[in-house]
């Protein structure tokens, strides 16, 4: 019941956030609060004020930082998306430790290592793959994005795996024996905890979002994902 409740009132202020309106009110209260707001937003328009945007162009409401990240998308899209999963990465990782390893001290080698592979390889990467992919294959259509979702699952997810444990393993210091071992025994799980949760998340990724927000989508995501590689990856 408490789940259901936080559920709607993050609905709701979502719903808000996003300038999208609730159903008229009959009652005075609420109509003297909807001039108040109108008479606000004239007094301050986007230009001075973050918190009243022009929703003709701007859908989102106040978020802090989100143009200065589309102009580092822009301008520089390769450290941009390379920072965007240093973060990804960094969060997955930190909460995993936190919730789920709970051993009351948290592993910054691991932590920094895990960054470390989102900055250097995950951001990069996915940048000129989503990029490669997008020209390759146009069109927000079920059949275009029914195939990239095939390529990206099929093709592209065992090679960034095998990726992430040969990463780890160098960076431990492992043998190349011992690496092979640990694709051997945990790639296959891997590559299927991905098909649980990727394929319907590229669904929505590649029909709605565009080709510059695909890694910040990705990464909102994979936060939650990169726990479950993180636990597969350090033990």
């Amino acid at each position: 019941m408490k789940l259901t409740t936080i559920l709607i009132a993050a609905s709701c202020l979502t719903a808000q956030a996003f300038g999208f309106s609730t159903h008229q009110s009959v009652t005075k209260k609420v109509a003297t609060n909807d001039v108040v707001s109108n008479s606000l937003r004239k007094q301050a328009p986007s230009s001075v004020s973050p918190l009243f945007r022009d929703p003709a162009l701007t859908r989102g409401g106040a978020v802090p930082g989100w143009a200065a990240y589309n102009e580092a998308l822009d301008k520089n899209p390769l450290t941009a998306k390379a920072c965007t999963s240093l973060v990804g990465w960094f969060l997955g990782d930190l909460l995993a430790q936190i919730f789920i390893v709970k051993s009351g001290v948290i592993d910054v080698k691991r932590l920094i290592t895990l960054a470390a592979f989102g900055f250097l390889y995950h951001g990069p990467s996915g940048h000129y793959f989503y990029n490669w992919l997008d020209s390759k294959i146009e069109g927000t259509g079920a059949k275009a994005v029914f195939t990239k979702v095939g390529i990206d699952q099929i093709i592209w997810c065992p090679l960034f795996m095998i990726v992430f444990f040969t990463y780890l393993g160098l960076v431990a210091g492992d043998s190349f024996s011992v690496i092979g071992n640990k694709i051997k025994s945990d790639l296959f799980t891997a590559v299927q905890g991905s098909w649980k949760v990727w394929p319907i998340v590229h669904a929505v990724n590649f029909k709605f979002i565009s080709t510059k927000h695909r890694l910040v989508f990705i990464n909102g995501v994979q936060i939650a994902f990169n726990m479950f590689l993180s636990l597969i990856g350090s033990k």
